[in-house]
């Protein structure tokens, strides 16, 4: 499972290359495959030959006019505006097509929150998060989101009233629990650490893992130099920030 992406083209390459050595049987992507970064429609290629289960992000939406910039910053703003001209037609017509949120069997998936996907909640604080797991289908045992560009996990016990983060990196899931786990940024992550985040959700043994591998960063701060974004895009790559 990959979410946000934001067309760095070098993070989602290693990433993928990372995948190609797990035994994988189904991709997932989270959303916001663009913005941000200076490669847009290649990573729309690459997520559109890895697989058909893809969900929308809001910077996905606002690459093809669905939702209005002035919610953005001024440099998340630019690189909308910046993607939206790059674009192809067969690329904006894609992103339109994608759904706000997927399920298969226990497992849920949603870019931002499931309380209200179109919203673009994000999962900041514990009752925000409490609110998302009370908005999860009743017979679903785990969420995987992204949006924050911050992984975690998140465990709710039946009987709590209240959910709790988990300090590590996998879990194993206990069946008196339900979990969101948020998978992290491939492209842009935003927890200190620059290296490309991913998830793997092993469906026999009911565990998942988040996962890091580093990446050409200074080929991709130099591509969105060269392509005119704002320099803050580049520069927050190396501090995973």
């Amino acid at each position: 499972m990959l979410s946000d992406t934001h067309g760095n083209l070098e993070a989602l390459d290693a990433v993928l290359e990372a995948l190609a050595d797990e035994r994988i049987d189904r991709y997932l992507c989270l959303g916001d495959v663009v913005g941000y970064g200076a490669n847009p429609n290649e990573c729309l290629d690459r997520i559109i030959g890895l697989t058909s289960d893809v969900i929308a992000g809001n910077h996905d939406h606002a690459a093809i006019g669905r939702l209005d910039i002035a919610t953005f910053n001024r440099y998340a703003a630019e690189a909308a505006l910046w993607t939206r001209r790059q674009l192809t037609p067969a690329g904006r017509r894609y992103l339109g097509t994608l759904p706000y949120t997927w399920r298969k069997d226990d497992l849920f998936a949603v870019h931002a929150s499931p309380a209200n996907p179109e919203d673009w909640i994000y999962l900041t604080s514990h009752w925000l998060t409490d609110e998302a797991f009370d908005a999860m289908p009743g017979d679903i045992a785990l969420c995987v989101v992204g949006h924050t560009h911050t992984p975690g996990i998140f465990e709710k016990r039946t009987t709590a009233d209240r959910s709790r983060q988990i300090a590590a990196t996998e879990v194993g899931m206990d069946s008196e629990c339900r979990y969101i786990v948020n998978v992290g940024s491939v492209g842009q992550p935003r927890d200190g650490d620059p290296r490309a985040a991913y998830c793997i959700y092993d469906t026999a043994e009911k565990r998942a893992e988040i996962k890091r591998v580093a990446y050409d960063l200074e080929t991709a701060q130099r591509k969105i130099r060269d392509a005119g974004l704002p320099e803050m895009l580049a520069d927050r790559l190396e501090y995973g920030r």
